[in-house]
């Protein structure tokens, strides 16, 4: 699938120049373009809109071109930077080029070098971005086998197409819901398909406890993996076994840094989510990990596809593009946002 049109920031004390390449951008590459009268500005902008390019003049009022140039490496070091400046100078670009700019441009722009340069450098932008990112290493807790398919199989799916180590405890084999060797075989079939590390335990279907002995089980999981991110259950559920282990979810995570909650199909009106995860680019992924479920689909409406994608696309309205996984975020920490945006640049 295509990726988020380029966002690029234009910083440019002249609003004339700033239009142009405002203009050239969003019509012949398909940007997204922010602009930024001086350099200060440009610091603030950069905050609430994380661009894949920064565009700058080097003479402006304040902060110069090459004084936001050594701020954004401070700040962002993986975001490219272009340096444009009115005067051919040989010292003009050593200066840029010794303060870490990707490229130097000179005024007037030619406007088939600048969209090429833009396409080159967001590429690039992109894979540093992605290769200074932490790995995050995940834990995904359900009571029965296809419940964390079900509540968070496309961002599992992204996690793991990020690199990330993706772990899958589930609590039960699922013995009320169907044979449970089938059931066993069929968690192996998805974690494999995940690449993912699967703990199968044994607790009894329907009579799972909120209390000790699954708290310790969980705890006995989490010094193992020791995980950066864990998802599970909600409390706003109305099956037994998916509020218990919710519950013992946060008293066994409770050093882990995130923890959310997602969506089961028995979840209640009262499940409020405040992350909104766009998974278009894996939804695919998703439905092929719930057909390994086959002892399921037959009985179980919720596991058939198009139940499946109108439910991601309805969560669309709060989160864009045209699927989505909610969650009820319990705790999280700053490395949060950045496991994410794996999901951010799809269309």
């Amino acid at each position: 699938m295509p990726e988020e049109a380029p966002r690029v920031l234009v910083v440019d004390d002249d609003p004339d120049v700033a239009l142009l390449v405002k203009t050239v951008l969003e019509r012949r590459a398909g940007c997204v373009v922010d602009l930024a009268a001086d350099g200060q500005a440009a610091i603030e902008r950069v905050a609430a809109v994380r661009p894949d390019l920064v565009i700058t003049d080097i003479e402006m009022p304040g902060l110069s071109g090459l004084e936001l140039l050594a701020e954004l490496r401070r700040l962002i070091p993986s975001v490219p930077v272009v340096v444009m400046t009115a005067h051919v100078s040989v010292d003009y670009a050593v200066s840029a080029l010794r303060a870490q700019a990707d490229e130097f441009l000179t005024k007037p722009l030619d406007n088939v070098r600048l969209v090429e340069t833009v396409g080159r450098l967001v590429e690039e932008g992109r894979r540093r971005r992605e290769a200074s990112r932490p790995k995050d290493i995940v834990l995904a807790i359900g009571a029965h086998p296809d419940d964390v398919e079900i509540g968070v199989g496309g961002l599992l799916a992204a996690h793991a197409q990020a690199g990330d180590d993706v772990t899958i405890l589930t609590l039960s084999r699922g013995a009320r819901g169907g044979d449970a060797d089938s059931r066993q075989n069929e968690s192996l079939a998805a974690a494999e398909i995940l690449g993912a590390r699967l703990f199968l335990k044994d607790l009894i279907d329907t009579e799972i406890s909120g209390g000790g002995a699954t708290v310790r089980l969980i705890e006995d999981v989490v010094r193992e993996v020791q995980p950066t991110i864990v998802y599970t259950h909600s409390q706003n559920d109305r099956h037994q076994d998916h509020r218990a282990v919710s519950e013992a979810t946060i008293v066994a995570t409770r050093r882990v840094g995130t923890v959310a909650c997602y969506q089961s199909p028995s979840s209640t009106i009262d499940f409020r989510p405040t992350r909104f995860v766009r998974i278009d680019q894996y939804l695919p992924q998703k439905l092929r990990l719930l057909e390994c479920f086959q002892s399921q689909t037959a009985s179980r409406d919720y596991l058939n596809p198009d139940f499946v994608s109108a439910t991601a696309r309805y969560w669309s309205r709060f989160g864009g593009g045209i699927a989505v996984e909610p969650l009820e975020v319990v705790r999280e920490t700053a490395e949060f946002v950045g496991a994410h945006e794996l999901t951010r640049r799809e269309s």
